[in-house]
């Protein structure tokens, strides 16, 4: 099946503050080849990590070989359940400069963070700069996804409890970290003209 089951999509993306034991990650993809002011879907689907490889340089395999058209633009969109190690975000990032007319936007659930904890936050920072839009998974995300990649069965998705104090919380973390530094100065030095 094309369609992920349900419980497999609600354990994997549940956007939980501690994950432990979801060791895998999920990635649902839709590429659309832009024209003009329309868009075409191509292709649509799920991934997760096959043994020894991350399911984001499966992604870049599979892509890599449509042989895209450089006279044209795609947009791809991942829904993630965790966001890119470190070696990834640097796949990623070399992948986004070599194709120039592709965009790249995902959205996830955690933020994976390993023993070392700078290295996570500088790859996310570093595809960030390459031109991929990052973000949190919101409820209309999950929504989304939901009806788009699981095997729902007619139901309506129903979020759990704590799912946007999480979201909201995952977001100010990700902005943290992708802000430049200059700018959290500039809100310290704000922050401290107001007396706060």
């Amino acid at each position: 099946s094309l369609l992920m089951k349900r419980k497999l999509f609600l354990y994997n993306f549940k956007n939980l503050r501690w994950a432990k034991g979801r060791r895998e990650t999920y990635l649902c993809y839709v590429v659309k080849r832009r024209d003009s002011a329309t868009s075409c879907s191509l292709d649509f689907g799920y991934l997760r990590n096959q043994m020894g490889c991350h399911v984001e340089v499966l992604f870049l395999r599979y892509i890599a070989a449509w042989d895209l058209d450089p006279g044209r633009c795609y947009r791809i969109t991942w829904f993630t359940s965790w966001s890119p190690c470190y070696d990834c975000a640097q796949h990623v990032a070399n992948f986004l400069r070599s194709y120039p007319n592709l965009t790249l936007r995902i959205f996830t659930a955690r933020l994976y963070f390993c023993e070392d904890r700078k290295a996570e936050p500088e790859g996310l920072r570093r595809l960030h700069r390459a031109g991929a839009q990052i973000a949190i998974m919101t409820f209309k995300d999950y929504f989304y996804c939901w009806n788009t990649f699981v095997e729902n069965r007619e139901q309506t998705f129903k979020g759990w409890e704590g799912l946007h104090e999480n979201s909201v919380h995952l977001s100010r973390k990700l902005r943290r970290i992708l802000l430049p530094l200059y700018e959290v100065d500039d809100l310290r030095d704000a922050f401290k003209t107001l007396g706060l």
